[in-house]
């Protein structure tokens, strides 16, 4: 079975913990990169072999998930990457802004006592859909 690299970009430390724990149940053909914020994420992303999906949190330090997006999704050799928002908003704005921004869909954080296995292979199953189709709550 072959590889497949992820990059998770976020700066909370217990996020990371919990998305990189769930993503190890039964997902042993996953190599999951993590970045500690959106400087650090465009740096590998810049790296070969890129990643096959990203899941990216809005709110950091620096650089927040949407001017990342902006950047990325402008650079020639990285937009076809699809991104996934993972973040703990549900607002509406944040939503319909991911979407303008071609963001492949958006990923609620889950709280501690919630397990997003279900959430992530939905997730990763959609890696393969075109921008141009329909846009994705994972949530639901």
């Amino acid at each position: 079975m072959a590889l497949t690299n992820i990059l998770l970009i976020d700066d909370d430390k217990d996020d990371q913990f919990f998305f990189i724990e769930d993503l190890g149940k039964d997902k042993n053909n996953i190599i999951c990169h993590v970045a500690d914020d959106s400087l650090n994420g465009l740096q590998f992303i810049k790296e070969k072999p890129h990643p096959k999906i990203i899941f990216l949190d809005l709110n950091m330090p620096q650089m927040n998930g949407f001017d990342f997006l902006e950047v990325v999704k402008n650079e020639k050799n990285v937009k076809h990457i699809p991104v996934v928002i993972y973040t703990s908003s549900n607002h509406h704005t944040d939503i319909k802004k991911a979407e303008e921004f071609k963001a492949l869909g958006i990923l609620t954080k889950p709280n501690k006592l919630t397990n997003i296995s279900e959430r992530l292979d939905k997730a990763l199953g959609l890696q393969f859909f075109f921008y141009n189709r329909n846009y994705y709550n994972i949530n639901q």
